[in-house]
């Protein structure tokens, strides 16, 4: 398959819900929650730190550095197979990226809020290449509060091997969300590819 648009105004959201054959994207998936260096780290939230609900690592081009929620992450050096899948999914949507933030999503508790990637490193249109493995996780995304266009929030279902890309304005008036689940769910892992801004 190859990426479809999704018909969201204000935004460049596509979707490729095949890019990687299901046993691909599950040796992947295991070979990458087996032998990455996951950290489980306090972040700034509404002005209190709390601890991330979810798994992370950072992994790039040397001193390709990046900061959110009150975190500097410094990146681990490139994996075989990261390397091989950053080339993959640049071939697939015709974007350079420098790094690569992983997170692992133990059970159906791990989250994360609504937000934007709209720090400033990322530049003022930033391509987010989003590659899911494992368990199926509803991915949301909505309008920016009081900024964003009149449209009301949907839902994708994530699957293992997808590939999902925002770029353009998209950040700039939506947000997106992977919300907790009280369904039974085993663990998914999500490796969005990112450029960096750097001196």
């Amino acid at each position: 398959m190859s990426l479809v648009s999704l018909a969201l105004p204000l935004a460049d959201v596509q979707l490729d819900a095949a890019f990687l054959p299901t046993p691909t994207a599950a040796a992947l998936g295991q070979e990458l929650t087996d032998t990455i260096l996951w950290r489980h780290e306090p972040i700034k939230l509404f002005g209190r730190e709390v601890m991330q609900p979810r798994l992370t690592a950072w992994h790039g081009d040397a001193g390709v550095a990046y900061r959110y929620s009150g975190l500097q992450l410094q990146p681990e050096p490139w994996t075989p197979a990261l390397q091989m899948l950053r080339e993959q999914v640049q071939a697939a949507t015709g974007a350079a990226f420098n790094s690569v933030l992983l997170n692992l999503y133990r059970t159906g508790q791990d989250s994360m809020g609504w937000h934007a990637d709209d720090e400033p490193e990322l530049g003022p249109q930033p391509v987010i290449a989003s590659v899911s493995l494992g368990a199926t996780r509803r991915f949301r995304l909505r309008p920016r509060p009081g900024s964003g266009p009149a449209h009301p929030p949907i839902s994708l279902d994530l699957g293992s091997g997808s590939l999902l890309l925002m770029q353009g304005d998209t950040q700039r008036y939506w947000q997106h969300a992977v919300p907790k689940t009280a369904q039974p769910v085993g663990p998914r892992l999500n490796l969005t590819f990112r450029r960096i801004a750097t001196a």
